[in-house]
């Protein structure tokens, strides 16, 4: 299992695809996996050097004490790439991922190409809601938000139609460590960028799901419009656009990031 020290946090990683190609990093959601990207990663992997990563406190990564910050989740990020010898990178991240992809935007933009910014906000929801959401994981642990969560991430239509995909998402939902899933709730908690996004000089594609209860169309649209090398597109899709829709997704993905850019690594 490839892993990487930061600080005494254990990051587990995964590398595939081209090893030459475009290095192209994805950091994911809160309550998820590097394995929420699976369905956009046979496209991926076939144009670019793929480098998917546990969020700390999240699928096999360690579960150091908490809270987390947004500061700590950024150089996670850095240190994996420097562990690799990545001097760029092109960077994807949904939701908390988003996030961390913004802070790289603008507290390291010497190590990003370009950035696609999934599902996310400069500022996702509120405090209220986000104690009441630990709240709920100190009382009653993940198993019953994990059936919750299906409901914000999916559209009713697709969740009845793949019963046998609910039952993936919804076990890697609750395999997630309680105290990882509240150190990462308190980043989204105390985390807002919508002051600092306009220094993202990076050329961006903000990518919105037109049913997403938890980052809506209008979080993305304010990201865009903050951004001044900034793209917004919008996928039928709820909060795991990258799931739900995740042909479409990785069409929109690759047509982004092109090829003008040359590989490092």
């Amino acid at each position: 299992m490839p892993t990487v020290e930061n600080g005494g946090v254990r990051l587990h990683y995964e590398t595939s695809g081209i090893a030459s190609g475009q290095v192209l990093a994805l950091s994911n959601s809160l309550g998820s996996s590097l394995h929420m990207w699976d369905r956009v990663l046979p496209q991926l992997e076939s144009r670019y050097r793929v480098l998917r990563y546990d969020t700390r406190g999240h699928g096999r990564s360690s579960v150091p004490p908490g809270p987390y910050t947004i500061d700590q989740l950024g150089h996670d990020l850095l240190a994996l790439l420097d562990h690799l010898g990545i001097d760029r990178a092109n960077l994807c991240g949904l939701s908390l991922g988003g996030m961390v992809a913004m802070w790289m935007g603008i507290h390291a933009p010497h190590r990003l190409n370009r950035l696609i910014l999934a599902n996310t906000g400069a500022c996702i929801l509120t405090a209220e809601m986000w104690d009441q959401r630990i709240a709920v994981v100190q009382d009653s642990g993940m198993t019953s938000l994990a059936a919750a969560s299906l409901e914000r991430w999916f559209t009713s239509t697709y969740r009845n139609a793949h019963p046998a995909e609910m039952e993936t998402i919804r076990s890697m939902i609750a395999a997630t460590d309680p105290d990882g899933y509240i150190g990462c709730c308190k980043v989204l908690r105390d985390t807002d960028l919508r002051a600092d996004i306009h220094a993202i000089a990076a050329p961006a594609l903000v990518i919105t799901g037109t049913h997403d209860p938890a980052t809506p169309v209008s979080d993305g649209r304010a990201i865009h419009a903050a951004l001044p090398h900034s793209t917004c597109i919008e996928l039928d899709s709820s909060h795991l656009s990258a799931w739900e829709r995740g042909e479409e997704f990785a069409d929109c993905a690759i047509a982004f990031l092109g090829t003008e850019v040359p590989g490092n690594g």
